[in-house]
């Protein structure tokens, strides 16, 4: 009997070592598993400054086309609407001259109608409660308004200095109609002026009218620079 009574405390300790696992020999802590490295290549942005002698190229090379001077209303498509290619205005050698880089001012100038209406004047001036994504790019002022919000309005001078290739001026012809022409890297005749690319009915043409067309009223400078992903 006394050799049970000796076993008890024993038969205890090994019962309550089995339920609780306590005093057991602890488990090898297992081995963390590597992570791979994450190879995949991290996108890279390339920007692509602004060339203005590019456009000045660009805008000389519109000077070739046989266009007839033709401001109607046409519905065009979005992004990238153009007028057919043998008609249009001051407006449209701008237009033009931007794409061949890349740029596309229907879409920029109606992105940035849809944001703030009211800063452009087509209210006031042709009684438009929208934007219009046919027409908007197609007029002198909402040009000089997105130029001035995106890009520089400059100071209208007498300094030909002052007017760089790439340059946009606009002009109130007989202090009135609204009109737009690109400044170019040719010289006039006496090398004093640069020339200007514009359309005032006659179809793309270079000409020396940057200080002779009345009256000259804006001097802007837009040179936006693009970019796009590397992989």
């Amino acid at each position: 009997m006394k050799r049970f009574k000796l076993l008890y405390p024993i038969l205890f300790i090994f019962m309550t070592i089995q339920l609780t696992g306590c005093g057991s020999t602890p488990k090898k802590p297992e081995a963390k598993v590597a992570s791979k490295p994450n190879n995949t290549p991290k996108e890279k942005r390339v920007v692509i400054p602004f060339n203005p002698n590019q456009l000045a190229k660009a805008a000389i090379e519109r000077t070739r086309h046989r266009v007839r001077y033709d401001g109607k209303y046409i519905p065009l498509r979005y992004p990238w609407g153009d007028v057919p290619q043998n008609i249009g205005v001051c407006t449209d050698v701008v237009v033009r001259a931007y794409r061949r880089l890349g740029i596309d001012l229907q879409k920029n100038v109606h992105e940035d109608m849809k944001r703030r209406f009211d800063a452009y004047p087509s209210k006031l001036i042709y009684g438009k409660l929208a934007p219009d994504s046919n027409i908007d790019h197609r007029r002198v002022v909402n040009l000089e308004k997105f130029f001035q919000l995106h890009g520089k309005r400059l100071p209208v001078t007498n300094n030909p200095d002052d007017y760089l290739p790439g340059d946009l001026v606009t002009y109130r012809i007989n202090g009135i109609a609204p009109h737009i022409g690109i400044v170019i890297n040719e010289r006039s005749k006496d090398g004093k002026r640069p020339l200007v690319v514009h359309n005032d009915g006659k179809g793309p043409v270079k000409e020396d009218i940057l200080f002779s067309m009345p009256v000259l009223v804006g001097h802007y400078r837009y040179w936006p620079t693009r970019s796009y992903v590397k992989r």
